[in-house]
């Protein structure tokens, strides 16, 4: 009987299908291999790495590997998981401050710069220079209170105990509602532990009968029941100086919001909805640098569309500058609205969310004029529910002061994307086959559809587009300025 022979063709195309597999599988085991280092780098240092943005904790070896991939294609620079793993084992070897680091820029500049180190250990100690040695007592812990606990409310609770690490920033100490009966906290855990937007929480949630706790991956969280804010003494709950979360959205005024600051062991409150009167309306990355936090007690995180498209017209009113325009916001209904056709005090948003798109308004174009005042008057903003239940989409309308093409215009936001002090808000997206779906779970507020960009005729208007998940995408954001009222913000090298 012949054995059957591959002829030389046959024999390239097996060599080379091997040869790949073999590599795929060798950055395969370096992934593995990254996933133990990475969290011995957060545990032990309370270091996050991240690869553009996107944290690398509680990953696994294939999403690690696709986030490679994103890479790649973002920088255009051959990144790989076993170069990121020799950069991460350095890492280890240092006396590193509680840091956030992009190891997907340090992977960057090492394929760049290489040849000008000795080696990975000369690259690594000369970038974080600034990082190594100093004094790890300057952040000191902040005890935080959930008041409220719905969909903005739960998610911040899943990112708080998530983000904990070894507890040195923010600690959830107790979540307030109405009613903490057995039956309650049961029905609070559940909702907890399964959601149908952003999935199951990936952790173990114990429920404490006798001490009206849960406790969240080893953390224990006081369940507190309470009518009205200025009834909870919570320094008897153990809880001191602590920043109070609301987000109910009830009170929106500074009368309102200063009742939680009479409450027994609450030194601050940040509201998860547009403030109203005096009370600063925040977008982290764009204005919180102006925050007197001395003496302010009371913080607003602005809206969830406020935070999609505040910095994206930054970055367009700093480059080109923007002559007026329209905003119009595609956004998946929220409970406000009915299920089913209903009484409701605002017209239209008693008519069923699930089988209708809804017009109404938006105190988006407002919120403009209190974070970017400059852009005062020259903006309208309209908005319409549609009957999704979770990630929305701004279409932003501009005209410039510079003529500009779409290649222009996307360069700017690419490189805003990549540098500068927003590249925690807005993430480049170069994908033709970009749905609302593929939003869920974004951790940025901003979503720039590169592919979607339009370019008029005469080269002064602009139409962009701006996805988000209005529900984690904003809770990230609030929790990036909780951090900051708080004091606890790491150092970070991005």
């Amino acid at each position: 009987m012949k054995t059957a022979t591959l002829d030389p063709q046959e024999k390239t195309n097996q060599s080379s299908y091997e040869n790949q597999l073999n590599d795929w599988i060798n950055h395969e085991r370096a992934a593995i291999e990254l996933i133990s280092v990475v969290g011995s780098l957060w545990f032990e240092k309370s270091v996050e790495l991240l690869i553009f943005r996107n944290q690398l904790y509680d990953r696994s070896a294939s999403e690690i590997m696709n986030l490679h991939q994103y890479a790649k294609d973002i920088i255009k620079k051959p990144i790989n998981a076993k170069d990121t793993l020799i950069i991460a084992k350095e890492l280890q070897k240092l006396e590193l401050v509680p840091s956030r680091i992009d190891i997907g820029r340090l992977g960057a500049e090492w394929q760049q710069e290489k040849d000008t180190f000795k080696n990975a250990t000369d690259f690594v100690t000369n970038k974080l220079n600034n990082f190594i040695g100093k004094d790890r007592s300057s952040i000191v812990p902040k005890d935080v209170v959930l008041y409220g606990f719905g969909r903005i409310g739960r998610l911040a609770a899943r990112e708080l105990i998530t983000q904990a690490g070894k507890g040195e920033q923010l600690r959830l100490k107790a979540i307030v509602t109405r009613g903490n009966s057995n039956d309650d906290i049961i029905k609070r855990a559940d909702l907890l532990r399964t959601d149908s937007v952003h999935g199951p929480f990936p952790g173990t949630i114990i429920e404490d009968f006798e001490n009206k706790a849960l406790i969240i991956n080893g953390h224990t969280i006081k369940m507190i029941s309470a009518n009205n804010p200025d009834e909870i003494d919570y320094e008897s709950y153990g809880i001191k100086d602590a920043l109070l979360i609301d987000n109910t959205g009830i009170a929106r005024d500074r009368d309102g919001l200063s009742k939680h600051l009479k409450s027994k062991g609450i030194s601050k409150v940040l509201l998860t909805a547009p403030g109203k009167g005096n009370i600063p309306n925040i977008v982290y990355g764009v204005n919180h640098h102006t925050l007197d936090l001395e003496n302010e007690t009371i913080y607003s995180a602005a809206s969830c569309t406020t935070n999609a498209i505040i910095p994206v017209l930054q970055v367009i009113e700093n480059k080109l500058g923007i002559k007026n325009g329209h905003i119009e916001t595609i956004h998946s209904y929220t409970n406000d609205q009915n299920l089913l056709d209903n009484y409701h005090k605002k017209f239209r948003r008693g008519r069923s969310a699930a089988l209708n798109m809804v017009i109404t308004e938006t105190g988006a174009g407002s919120a403009i004029t209190k974070v970017l005042p400059q852009l005062s008057g020259k903006l309208t903003a309209n908005s319409v529910r549609v009957p999704t239940p979770n990630a929305s989409l701004a279409i932003l309308n501009l005209s410039v002061n510079k003529e500009v093409s779409k290649d222009i215009v996307n360069d700017i936001m690419k490189d805003a994307a990549l540098k500068g002090e927003l590249v925690e808000q807005i993430q480049y997206c170069y994908s033709n086959e970009l749905v609302s779906s593929d939003i869920v779970g974004n951790p940025c507020p901003s979503v720039f559809d590169s592919q979607a960009t339009l370019i008029s005729e005469d080269k002064k208007n602009t139409v962009l587009y701006v996805w988000y998940d209005n529900e984690y995408g904003y809770t990230r954001q609030v929790l990036r300025l909780a951090k900051h009222i708080a004091k606890v913000i790491r150092m970070r090298y991005y």
